[in-house]
């Protein structure tokens, strides 16, 4: 996730002002409209070396067991590791080093395969009867409405927006007008610019205002 910020000169002292406040998240969904799913990666690089690296081991087995059928001597390769997976005893530090190497690489192809990915991306709403449709936003893309939006308020001088799938970030800095009115005008236009969004989960909003 990016953040995003509108360039503007600060002056060597600021000072906060408060600290952060939240506005509750409107529904996850409004009448006529229905949830899409959060995309799912293909994962093509990773899936393509496991592959390659199952390929290349289980076609390098498969030859030398082929040449020992056919009355050759196994590789040497083959015979230097049957004879060490028979000689080490299983506390050897080099047995277990691989063991957790294995069960990492393990732990991790089970990781990519529940989970969908592209964290990047922000399900949408699809209009109702359309259970098919799925789109997305990206976040930063989120995050420069969304700052756009803080820039358009009153006394918003510097801003900055950070959007996460159960959280938004926004820090802005004021330098005239009341800080609590600016404060409330931009919870309502971030609130309001993130409905407009039409986001499957609205995150919450967590605003933090600076006076300089």
């Amino acid at each position: 996730m990016t953040s995003n910020t509108a360039q503007t000169p600060a002056t060597a002292q600021e000072s906060t002002l408060t600290d952060s406040g939240q506005a509750e998240p409107a529904e996850d969904a409004k009448e006529g409209t229905h949830r899409s799913r959060q995309p799912w990666s293909a994962r093509r690089i990773p899936a393509a070396l496991a592959a390659l690296v199952i390929a290349a081991g289980g076609g390098m087995l498969l030859f030398d067991v082929s040449r020992v059928r056919a009355g050759a001597h196994a590789a040497a390769w083959r015979s230097s590791l049957a004879r060490e997976l028979t000689t080490r005893p299983l506390d050897d530090v080099w047995v277990l080093t691989g063991a957790a190497v294995a069960a990492a690489l393990g732990l991790l192809l089970l990781f990519l395969a529940l989970t969908p990915g592209l964290r990047h991306q922000l399900p949408l709403n699809a209009p109702a009867g359309q259970a098919q449709m799925r789109a997305a936003l990206d976040r930063d893309a989120a995050a420069l409405l969304l700052r756009d939006a803080a820039l358009r308020v009153p006394g918003i001088s510097r801003a900055r927006v950070r959007v996460r799938r159960h959280r938004i970030k926004a820090r802005a800095d004021t330098r005239f007008r009341d800080a609590v009115e600016v404060k409330n005008e931009l919870a309502t236009a971030l609130t309001h610019e993130r409905d407009q969004l039409a986001l499957g989960r609205p995150p919450r909003l967590a605003i933090r205002l600076r006076q300089k």
